[in-house]
């Protein structure tokens, strides 16, 4: 990827952005559905939100977003074009910068930050001071209060029917304490507070803390979590139930990654590694009935940007004790598989809310590594279960 494409965002340049008849209609319907990103500054929420403006353009398709196909046409969910996104973050870097950082990583395709350069600042003006900040010494209430009312201010002043809070954050160690809150943990309140359907993309707290319990079961919010499932435990549950159905005892599962970019950096604190490496085990707990022998070990190496590697060994014994072993390797740019979930999720947790659900959501297992609720670990199961859940969010539609 050439350097020379790389230009520096100036944020008097307001660029409009060009009209779209799909965003333009779904307007004058007056049935828009909010996207608000906790972390909206961030790879993940940058890329689904150039990625989901170059969708509605015409620009890219929908690859990678289950929602775009056959199984969910008549499941009622928001039109990609009926999405409107706002968020909180603590970085500074506005979204068109971020998104020429991207391009420039080779994360983004050439010219499509300066394509879709309107609507990414059209974002941006909706993005809020998150915290706390170093040094914050307001109380949890103040802080949970501020987050619920611009998330109530941003669904009054664009007139949407809902707001779906999407926590894609960087990773955060778990609280020392079931009375402590941590940062994602204070978004999940707010969402509470606000009403409006969560989203977990991260291994984060957030509305698992016990202290938010009583109010989230009073809430009637439907909520889906955690730590979406996009690389290496992806592989693990396919695999793993391979082997359990093939009667392949697994002796030891070991694997390692490394990792660039935020998430790298965040996950070079072993506390929140381990936070991260409970879902993944989590998987193969579910599948093989057992933790098998091995560890998951999380490298950052910042040269690899926003890309990571994924490597598994896997001994297993055949017929009469034969010893064997699969080796798998999984190389892939973090935000770009992230981002058409993340896109998924949204639109499944609106029309959940629409539907009037609530509490956890267990159909949409198929996207995280641990996620809500009792169920298979097997991805073909959980698609199965899927699918399922779209057709009962479309009965009723015409």
């Amino acid at each position: 990827m050439s350097f020379a494409s790389f230009t520096t965002y100036d944020p008097t340049d307001r660029e409009a952005p060009v009209p779209n008849p799909a965003v333009e209609e779904a307007e004058q319907a007056g049935v828009r559905t909010g996207v608000w990103f906790v972390g909206a500054r961030g790879s993940v929420a940058t890329t689904a939100v150039a990625g989901w403006a170059a969708v509605v353009a015409g620009l890219r398709p929908p690859t990678g977003m289950v929602t775009e196909t056959g199984p969910f046409t008549d499941a009622g969910l928001p039109p990609l074009a009926s999405l409107v996104f706002g968020g909180h973050d603590t970085a500074s870097c506005p979204l068109p910068k971020r998104a020429e950082e991207l391009e420039a990583g080779g994360v983004l395709p050439h010219g499509l930050a300066s394509a879709v350069r309107g609507e990414l600042a059209a974002v941006e003006d909706e993005i809020r001071q998150g915290g706390p900040l170093p040094g914050d010494t307001r109380p949890h209430s103040e802080l949970i209060e501020g987050f619920a009312a611009d998330i109530a201010d941003f669904r009054a002043r664009r007139t949407l029917a809902r707001v779906v809070v999407v926590n894609v954050s960087s990773t955060e160690p778990v609280p020392p304490d079931d009375h402590v809150l941590a940062p994602s943990s204070l978004y999940a309140a707010a969402a509470i507070r606000a009403g409006c359907p969560y989203v977990n993309f991260t291994p984060s707290t957030g509305m698992n803390s016990p202290a938010l319990a009583t109010e989230l079961a009073a809430s009637g919010i439907p909520y889906a979590g955690r730590d979406g499932k996009t690389g290496q435990t992806l592989l693990r549950a396919v695999l793993a139930p391979m082997f359990v159905q093939r009667a392949l005892p697994v002796r030891a599962w070991s694997g390692t990654n490394l990792l660039g970019g935020g998430d790298g950096a965040a996950l070079a604190d072993p506390a929140a590694a381990a936070a991260k490496n409970a879902g993944k085990n989590r998987v193969l707990t579910d599948s093989l009935g057992e933790l098998p022998q091995g560890e998951v070990h999380i490298d950052e190496v910042p040269a690899l940007g926003d890309w990571k590697t994924a490597w598994d060994h896997i001994a297993f014994d055949g017929f009469l004790g034969t010893r064997m072993t699969l080796q798998t390797t999984w190389q892939g740019c973090d935000s770009a598989l992230a981002a058409p979930l993340v896109l998924d999720l949204a639109r499944l947790a609106a029309r959940a809310g629409e539907r009037g659900l609530s509490g956890p959501l267990p159909a949409l297992a198929f996207y995280f590594k641990d996620p809500d609720g009792e169920g298979s670990a097997s991805l073909s199961d959980q698609y199965a279960q899927l699918v399922a859940f779209a057709g009962t969010l479309g009965e009723g539609v015409a």
